[in-house]
């Protein structure tokens, strides 16, 4: 699927392509509605049909991705709330398998994520995927997300990479779109980014269903 011997540097996000995106669809979809009825007195469903909108209108922004945002807007510590449901948090298959061939490859690993830093820092502590990263870039810290054009030039400047060398692996159509656009020459997508719910259109991109699909690395 991958002509390794083109690839330089690997860009990976982390939600939904290395981890399964199922522990984050479930926070939000399902433990913050109910710590926010029970704080504020009303019906779970009441409590979601308050929240979706509210998501809604930050899908796409840094503030959608925001522990501090949600903390302060929903006046829930978010982050303490992670920690309740830790135990979700998972690898998808064949993750370490694959991210441990890179490394014996020599590939130049990098972690790009428009996670929040709290977030990320739960997440490395139950999963330990940083071991295996020459870098971790959190859009947050670049002030874009990653579906934003600058963000790629500003990523540049900070991690130079060749971009017709490079690899980005993400679940997100508007990301690989705008990676795409700034001149990333090999791009997947990831089939189910909810190894519990369905398989999604990836359009016009090249998908994996498992890591396992890009083993063995040359």
């Amino acid at each position: 699927m991958i002509d390794w011997s083109s690839i330089e540097t690997t860009f990976l996000d982390m939600d939904g392509t290395l981890l399964d995106l199922h522990f984050d669809n479930h926070f939000w979809q399902e433990h913050v509605p109910l710590r926010y009825a029970e704080r504020n007195g009303l019906a779970l469903d009441e409590a979601k049909s308050q929240l979706y909108q509210r998501f809604r209108r930050a899908e796409g922004t840094l503030n959608w991705y925001s522990v501090d945002y949600w903390s302060d807007e929903l006046a829930l510590d978010i982050a303490q709330l992670k920690e309740e449901v830790a135990h979700r948090i998972a690898l998808r298959p064949f993750v370490e398998e694959f991210l441990d061939a890179m490394r014996k490859a020599g590939k130049r690993l990098v972690l790009v994520t428009n996670a929040h830093g709290k977030t990320v820092t739960l997440k490395f502590q139950q999963t330990r995927i940083d071991r295996y990263m020459d870098a971790v870039f959190c859009a947050h810290d670049l002030g874009l997300a990653k579906e934003h054009a600058p963000f790629w030039g500003e990523l540049r400047a900070l991690e130079p990479f060749e971009p017709t060398r490079t690899l980005l692996i993400d679940d997100s159509l508007p990301v690989l779109r705008c990676a795409r656009d700034y001149g990333i020459r090999h791009l997947l997508a990831i089939r189910r980014p909810d190894l519990r719910g369905p398989d999604k259109d990836c359009g016009e991109f090249m998908a994996i269903e498992s890591f396992r699909n890009l083993l063995p690395v040359g």
